[in-house]
């Protein structure tokens, strides 16, 4: 059985509040869980002492066990100290113009350096 500590989302509709729970990475994402670990809530300000509750004792428990932590997750445990930092991830290469549109804004950089000139 392969463990994961991930979200598992709770809250009212636009109202989003998180569960960090360890998960059999086979079950979906808001269904059965093994245990709840802590707790994430995106609504408070970033320097909110609540957005994220950690257990620490029982996370460690788990993550000798075996568990592997999420992309989200495992930052949060870096920022608490619990494993290390992940490494930075750049945003996916989906998201960046395509061919055509970066065609179109090479010939209006070209052009605007004519009109420069």
């Amino acid at each position: 059985m392969s463990l994961k500590i991930r979200l598992s989302r709770a809250g009212a509709k636009k109202r989003p509040y998180y569960h960090i729970v360890v998960a059999d990475s086979r079950s979906p994402r808001d269904g059965r869980f093994v245990e709840k670990v802590g707790a994430y809530n995106p609504m408070l300000p970033s320097d909110h002492a609540d957005r994220v509750r950690l257990n620490d004792e029982r996370i460690k428990h788990w993550l000798e066990k075996g568990a592997q932590a999420t992309d989200r997750v495992a930052r949060f445990l870096g920022h608490a100290g619990l494993a290390p930092k992940p490494a930075f991830r750049e945003q996916p290469k989906k998201s960046a113009p395509k061919k055509k549109a970066q065609e179109r804004a090479a010939k209006a950089a070209e052009a605007a350096k004519e009109a420069e000139a």
